[in-house]
């Protein structure tokens, strides 16, 4: 897995952080992922679309993407710039979705309680290793074929990949 260092700023969120939250309801006819990033989190966190910057980090506690299966949510937060969310779990359905359009997740207890939030955390996403000003931590790595969907960029332009070799 070449490139899977991601460095940035933590905004850190708690527990059961539903779809709804990540991306409202009314935003659903959009389709355009920039419109989509401006609206990530707007209900609960009005300074995140104009604050995060390329590679921060999210982070938050458990059954992170709890709710409906929109894959509306994983796309506003990818959009927006996040290259990496850290939860202590995810809902089944997020993580599926997250993964299929190319958003990593590492599952890390230790990890989501010891990042602050606004604080700098590095993530290498191919060993699980996590760095923050208040320590380090470990998260299960990535599985080999999950870390494919990634570099492929997610689930669809890993199949034309493949295709195009087949």
């Amino acid at each position: 897995m070449e490139n899977m260092k991601v460095e940035g700023r933590v905004w850190k969120f708690g527990d059961d952080i539903d779809t709804d939250v990540i991306i409202p309801a009314r935003y659903l006819n959009v389709s355009d992922e920039n419109e989509l990033a401006r609206s990530c989190f707007i209900d609960i966190r009005p300074d995140f679309a104009t604050g995060v910057s390329q590679g921060d980090v999210l982070v938050a506690g458990k059954n992170f993407g709890c709710g409906s299966s929109r894959e509306h949510a994983p796309l506003a937060i990818k959009a927006a710039g996040i290259r990496v969310v850290i939860a202590e779990s995810f809902a089944r359905i997020f993580y599926r979705n997250a993964f299929n359009i190319g958003l990593p997740l590492l599952e890390s207890v230790e990890g989501a309680n010891g990042l602050a939030d606004g604080g700098r955390a590095t993530v290498d996403l191919a060993t699980g290793a996590i760095e923050g000003k208040k320590g380090s931590f470990q998260a299960r790595p990535i599985p080999e074929f999950m870390a494919r969907l990634i570099a492929a960029g997610g689930l669809v332009q890993y199949v034309r990949k493949v295709k195009i070799r087949g």
